[in-house]
């Protein structure tokens, strides 16, 4: 039989051909995936996806913003990874932000000219080159590249200057993105005004001189014009409305609706003897913008020893200080944090300490992630003043009593709409002498009784004087010497995922914790209220038991509970959020602790003080919104333990699970939740699943016998496939 060589030839060619097209389209496809913007991300958090609060960040800039990139051509593995990831990013960035955000990259590696004009324009920025590790051929070889970049907005300059991972990136730069984006791109962004409202009854105006008020008339007036001073410093976003109560009755609606303070008093006669008419009147100053509002004072309400409930009328100073904070707030400007000092509180710094003296604890790590996202300021309770502008405070640990008054400061802060962090140790730990150590004696604890008790009771919330042992809790490895091998300590419970609660995207991201002489936690609802949400946290494991009365949490005498008793889980955080129902509901207003020397009684004018008399017996002067009996919607998290504060539970870096869940709770206090999210996003500790024994046999099983079955069962479906074809093809040929 003779075979055509053309045939043959064309045979060939096709054949080769067509792999040759295959290859070519291969390379093509990579080509365009390389330089065409596209991928999909199929991560569990969406690890490689830009975040939607980071496409907010920059579609609001207002000014131009730039990043400078720099770095070294031809990276080896990874680090050519972090190259690439960090031009996607940016990508991502440029992609949903607007015509402000830019970014270039600068190759310093080489000894070209260009390349040494960019080592110089990288070191202007502090940008300096960084030694890695490479392998090539077997053998480990190390080498100097630059692995940073500069972000420029107006004169601010922020540089990350040694990028050696991906990890947390994408926080970093929204983070410093966020932070640049200043007070004055804010407000030039805003869609619409910021709206200052004043309510003023003008029937105060005669029963406000019997009142140390003087001058009301014309306090519409100074607030109009101290509001103008602000617009002219604020690009001309306020929007000032006076409204008078008294002439007005929607103006009263407003005003019940704000929980303004109002006042009332019947009849009563004056200096004169002259008959002043009963009435009534609303004072307040409100600050709103879209879904956010903040209510200042314009007369305080304060009752004071001896003299009783007096009232007092805010200075235009005070006010216009109170209000620029309150401005900033509504408009997401003002990042202040409030941690209270006072009452034996953790300290966030630490003091100078005596030669000889031991540092005290500290939780300095924490306050220097707080830090970078915001600015603590330390709060002593001793005015109502202290609290304006912050929207979250911190109490860490408080060991000394609070007064009533100070139990009121707090309770009318958390109903105004504001939030309260509380990490609370059940025991005051008390160290022994250094003769008694040297006997071997250790601590003793204390419980603890501080007042603030009671205020979380009426909430709902009672943190129990014991301490939480768990079954599942940190092991400390033991050095040779000791004998080696692990030692169990029950009062650090480990706290695995499924006890985590993942309803909360703040915190669902978090895989693990390990929680330090933390105290079992209880809310009962129905004290909380129905307008009150209460959500658990974490907790315990369910192999848990409780230590109380006698503690010695030395490792050497801690034994698991014998067999037969019960074992639970433990609540160990909650969180709390809705409308509080006030401690203080219908009860007066404690008395501020003031000391009134002698002379001050004396100088008093004796008529003023007849004429107050007459306003309150015979007048009947009460008033109503000096306080609160059910506030706004707020938030509360209860912790029971105040050790995972500090440093050896915190790392510098805030990397941890526990670092990253102590500023995720406070972004989320602070609206932040997606930002929350973001910081969350890559996780260092990723534990596997755990699984039982049984499902363990059966994973191993199949992949050790089902993935070559499937392999077999493969290529007999093939074969069949191809026996059905040639028999196919031999009947059509028989034919």
């Amino acid at each position: 039989m003779k075979t055509d060589n053309r045939t043959v030839k064309s045979g060939l060619f096709g054949r080769y051909g067509k792999v040759l097209l295959y290859v070519i389209v291969v390379v093509l496809i990579n080509l365009v995936g390389v330089n065409l913007f596209t991928r999909i991300d199929l991560t569990a958090n969406r690890v490689y996806s830009l975040s939607s609060v980071s496409k907010e960040v920059v579609a609001t800039l207002s000014e131009p913003l730039t990043f400078k990139v720099f770095f070294s051509a031809n990276l080896p593995a990874p680090y050519n990874g972090v190259e690439r990831y960090v031009h996607d990013l940016l990508q991502e960035y440029a992609l949903a932000g607007n015509n402000y955000f830019n970014y270039q990259f600068y190759n310093p590696a080489g000894d070209d000219e260009t390349a040494l004009l960019n080592q110089e324009l990288a070191a202007s920025y502090g940008i300096q080159p960084v030694q890695i590790r490479a392998i090539e051929q077997d053998e480990v070889k190390f080498q100097k590249a630059y692995m940073g970049l500069v972000i420029i907005h107006g004169d601010l300059v922020e540089s990350l200057p040694a990028i050696t991972a991906t990890e947390g990136l994408e926080y970093q730069l929204t983070t410093a993105i966020r932070l640049m984006n200043n007070k004055i791109s804010r407000l030039l962004a805003l869609p619409e005004k910021i709206k200052i409202d004043l309510f003023l009854s003008s029937s105060l105006e005669v029963v406000g001189p019997y009142m140390n008020l003087n001058n009301l008339e014309s306090l519409p007036e100074s607030i109009k014009s101290m509001v103008s001073r602000l617009n002219d410093r604020l690009y001309d976003r306020l929007e000032f409305s006076f409204y008078d109560p008294s002439k007005a009755s929607e103006a009263v609606k407003m005003a019940l609706d704000r929980q303004l303070m109002e006042l009332k008093w019947n009849e009563f006669s004056n200096r004169q003897g002259q008959p002043v008419p009963g009435d009534n009147g609303y004072a307040g100053l409100t600050v709103s913008y879209a879904d956010q509002r903040q209510d200042l004072r314009v007369i305080n309400a304060v009752n004071m020893p001896i003299f009783g409930m007096r009232y007092i009328l805010s200075s235009l100073e005070d006010l216009e200080v109170m209000l620029n904070v309150a401005i900033e707030d509504v408009v997401g400007i003002n990042e202040k944090i409030g941690y209270l000092s006072s009452h034996g509180t953790m300290p966030l710094q630490a003091a100078m300490a005596m030669p000889g003296q031991p540092r005290p604890e500290t939780a300095s790590n924490f306050n220097a992630l707080l830090s970078q996202e915001y600015a603590p300021e330390m709060i002593t309770l001793e005015k109502m003043s202290s609290l304006n502008g912050i929207r979250t405070l911190i109490i860490a640990r408080p060991t000394e009593t609070f007064s009533d008054y100070e139990l009121y400061l707090l309770d009318q802060f958390l109903l105004k709409g504001n939030n309260l962090a509380l990490f609370y140790d059940p025991f005051k730990e008390a160290m022994p002498s250094r003769e008694m150590m040297m006997m071997g004696q250790g601590p003793t604890y204390e419980p603890l009784a501080t007042g603030l008790e009671k205020l979380l009771a009426h909430y709902g919330v009672t943190i129990e004087q014991a301490y939480v042992m768990d079954h599942e809790c940190f092991k400390q490895q033991l050095p040779q010497a000791q004998g080696g091998g692990e030692r169990a300590l029950h009062f650090a419970p480990l706290i695995e995922s499924q006890n985590i609660n993942k309803d909360y995207p703040f915190i669902r991201n978090i895989k693990g914790l390990v929680m330090l002489k933390a105290a079992p936690i209880k809310v009962d609802e129905k004290l909380a209220g129905a307008d009150v949400k209460v959500e658990e946290l974490f907790s315990s494991s369910s192999k848990s038991w409780l230590m109380q009365d006698q503690i010695n949490l030395d490792p050497a005498m801690m034994l698991p509970p014998a067999d037969g008793v019960e074992l639970n889980r433990y609540a160990l955080a909650y969180l709390l959020e809705g409308s509080f129902t006030s401690y203080f509901k219908d009860r007066p207003v404690p008395e501020k602790p003031e000391v009134v020397e002698e002379e001050e009684i004396k100088d008093k004018e004796p008529e003023e003080g007849k004429i107050l008399t007459s306003l309150f017996e015979e007048g009947g002067l009460e008033s109503r919104g000096e306080h609160l009996d059910k506030g706004r919607p707020g938030r509360m998290i209860v912790v029971g333990s105040t050790e995972i504060l500090r440093n050896n539970i915190v790392d510098e870096m805030g990397m941890t699970p526990n670092a990253q869940l102590l500023m995720n709770m406070i972004d989320y206090l602070n609206d932040r939740q997606k930002l929350a999210v973001l910081r969350s996003k890559t996780q260092r500790f990723n534990p596997l699943v755990e699984i039982s024994p049984d499902s363990r046999s059966l994973i191993k099983g199949a992949n050790l016998v089902g993935l070559p079955l499937l392999v077999i069962f493969a290529g007999l479906i093939a074969w069949l496939r191809r026996g059905a074809r040639r028999r196919k093809l031999r009947q059509m040929f028989a034919e």
